[in-house]
């Protein structure tokens, strides 16, 4: 079982930036993949960002250009740098790991994003 605890979620303004924080209980050098994915209010939860423990990343469309998902394995943490913030980015934010291709996913309890002028 992994855990994972996110951090990082705040109040912010149109255009302001964020990072968020994953630390995992486990060797995230390990992972197959890890990433991002949020939910707003009466919305499915989407993907936001991945990054795979060859360090290949995918973007949802939404974010590209201003959202950044790295890793530090030396530290069993992922982030989510956000800059350019928009009130659609508004939502809780989970952090999501998986071990392998068709392994099990693990989730955060999410962190709160609101931006809002």
């Amino acid at each position: 079982q992994v855990q994972l605890v996110e951090s990082g979620g705040g109040f912010l303004q149109p255009g302001g930036s964020l990072r968020l924080s994953c630390a995992a209980s486990e060797n995230i050098a390990n992972m197959y993949r890890m990433g991002w994915y949020r939910q707003a209010p009466e919305k499915q939860r989407e993907l936001v960002a991945t990054i795979t423990r060859f360090g290949t990343t995918t973007y949802a469309e939404s974010v590209k250009g201003r959202f950044t998902v790295s890793r530090d394995n030396d530290k069993n943490t992922v982030y989510l740098s956000m800059n350019n913030l928009k009130p659609d980015d508004t939502a809780d934010y989970y952090c999501n790991a998986k071990k392998s291709v068709l392994g099990t996913d693990y989730w955060g309890q999410g962190t709160q994003v609101t931006v809002s002028s």
